[in-house]
């Protein structure tokens, strides 16, 4: 596979801090992450995955909200949960964890793996299609992938009112749904594989920012917008008769 890139720290800082000072409040926010994960969790459940003996790993964890879905799906040994956010680590008590920047690979006392799952966090890794092989690479024959990212049709909305508005925007560029279906076809069976669009209530401009500053998902690899041009980009924000999407790929495969 080819050798992942040097990963720039200063953008994995970035989006450790901004969830640092969010992780008391993401659970209460994060209403999509979690219908993500109960959806995770039913689907291993209908589907009744037979893991083979080794590590389950929830990667990106956050607050657990994937490795509770997923033990109540599938039972048996509980998911090591892994993420660079310590703080958002502390929210669960008493559950095995590591503080880990996934930038580095896979932890390796967690390899190989009987399943791999992850929501909402390979978007936050340098070169998501290369962290995805190696992810792949990393479970035991047998092994399962669960995953969950939001993909590059989300935010419509966002994008055109900074088109219109002339200013940048600071949305995360996130990774396009084909090319990571493709890294996973050569080691994985597919064995439920959608793509996923999701509304939610447009409630302007300003609210809807610091609700992604709430959750601690503010962070952007381009520079912060000036005030004049925050302010060009709220006057273009549309009415509330459009709505925010998210375009989001759910995929399940074994390796083979």
């Amino acid at each position: 596979m080819p050798v992942l890139k040097k990963q720039l720290q200063p953008f994995s800082d970035a989006v450790n801090g901004c969830f640092s000072r969010g992780a008391e409040a993401y659970d209460g926010h994060a209403l999509l992450q979690r219908a993500i994960a109960a959806r995770l969790g039913g689907l291993s459940r209908q589907r009744g995955l037979i893991l083979p003996p080794g590590p389950r790993v929830d990667l990106g964890a956050g607050s657990g909200l994937l490795s509770r879905a997923l033990e109540r799906g599938l039972g048996g040994d509980r998911f090591v949960r892994v993420d660079q956010c310590g703080a958002l680590l502390r929210q669960e008590a008493e559950v095995p964890q590591l503080e880990w920047d996934l930038n580095r690979g896979l932890p390796p006392q967690l390899i190989p793996a009987a399943c791999l799952a992850s929501s909402f966090a390979l978007q936050w890794l340098e070169q998501p299609e290369l962290q995805l092989g190696h992810w792949c690479d990393r479970l035991k024959p047998g092994g399962w992938l669960l995953l969950a990212v939001p993909t590059s049709g989300s935010f419509p909305l966002w994008k055109d009112a900074a088109s219109r508005a002339g200013v940048p925007c600071t949305a995360l560029e996130l990774p396009d749904a084909e090319r990571l279906i493709e890294s996973t076809q050569e080691p994985l069976e597919l064995h439920c594989l959608q793509r996923l669009r999701f509304s939610r209530r447009n409630p302007g401009g300003l609210p809807f920012l610091q609700q992604i500053k709430t959750l601690g998902a503010q962070a952007s690899r381009g520079p912060q917008l000036s005030p004049g041009q925050l302010r060009r980009l709220l006057r273009s924000w549309p009415g509330p008769e459009q709505a925010i999407l998210w375009e989001v790929l759910l995929l399940i495969g074994q390796k083979r």
